[in-house]
């Protein structure tokens, strides 16, 4: 897609934050993807949040243009999302995990939506898995959302596939540190009260899943989760916002079917690898945590068909 000067020109600024504790062996890829855009970004700010090896970090990011890297003490993945923020002048902000990666038109389609639409809030856009060697998984299911209950439902919005604009996330006051899973949902649920969202239906971003990814905690995902839905239901339901609290109920019971999905998968792994123990362990924790889980998943299915 061709961009006139004068289409260039008023695109607004957008800054890419990338925080890591690890580096990794998907890191370079991850940032020469920022580095490749179509729509060059502005700046590209990696925060070093207390990995192991600061010397192989700074190796990695001082081979891409426009790279930053800026150190702190390990702090978590939300402070050091804000943290890099802070280090940001731009319009729009856009962030990637350091195993994840972008199409090379994925900043200049989210900044044509926000040029269309000038009230949203936040632009997303086609996201498919990966695995470890980038061959497609499962492809991209996103849809668009048209009001804050469609948002809460679950369009398909999470950190790798959104950009939002600078104003908003310092209005809803950027990733919340107390968490460190799910704090890329608890912002785009504060983001969806503040204004619409745009969607690029476009597939833009491959998110990456493969042994280390830290959403593989099933666990703790599922109660993080679970800690956020729960929480912005209360706010919802304190302001007589049917609708919405509507939609919290379904997100929860999906919460829950995801839940049992996971443990059942990690049950089935363990008993392939002969460790009977730990499949009583996944599937007594999924009975615990979601005991009506399967009638959920049972009402689902009916309902689809």
């Amino acid at each position: 897609m061709q961009r006139s000067d004068d289409e260039s020109s008023s695109a607004p600024r957008v800054s890419v934050v990338v925080a890591t504790n690890r580096g990794g062996p998907f890191l370079a890829e991850a940032l020469a993807s920022v580095a490749a855009q179509s729509l060059p970004v502005a700046e590209l700010v990696v925060v070093d949040d207390g990995s192991p090896d600061p010397d192989a970090l700074e190796a990695i990011v001082s081979e891409v243009p426009r790279a930053r890297l800026v150190r702190i003490a390990a702090s978590g993945v939300s402070a050091a999302r804000n943290h890099g923020v802070a280090a940001t002048s731009g319009e729009v902000l856009g962030f990637l995990d350091d195993d994840d990666r972008w199409h090379p038109e994925r900043v200049e389609r989210a900044v044509a939506a926000m040029l269309a639409r000038p009230d949203a809030v936040v632009s997303y856009c086609g996201m498919r898995t990966v695995d470890a060697d980038g061959a497609e998984l499962v492809a991209a299911d996103q849809r668009p959302a048209t009001d804050e209950a469609a948002v809460v439902r679950g369009p398909g919005v999470m950190l790798p596939n959104l950009m939002v604009r600078r104003a908003a996330f310092d209005a809803v006051g950027g990733f919340d540190p107390a968490y460190r899973q799910g704090e890329d949902l608890d912002l785009v649920l504060r983001a969806a009260a503040l204004g619409p969202f745009t969607f690029v239906p476009e597939t833009l971003v491959d998110y990456r899943y493969h042994a280390t990814n830290t959403t593989r905690s099933y666990r703790d995902l599922a109660m993080s989760i679970r800690t956020i839905l729960r929480r912005h239901r209360a706010s919802a339901l304190d302001a007589s916002r049917a609708d919405v609290v509507e939609a919290y109920d379904e997100r929860l019971r999906a919460n829950d079917r995801f839940a049992w999905w996971s443990a059942a998968r990690a049950a089935r792994a363990a008993l392939r690898e002969h460790r009977p123990g730990a499949a009583r362990s996944d599937l007594g924790w999924a009975v615990g945590f979601a005991p009506r889980g399967p009638w959920w998943w049972l009402r689902a299915r009916l309902v689809r068909r």
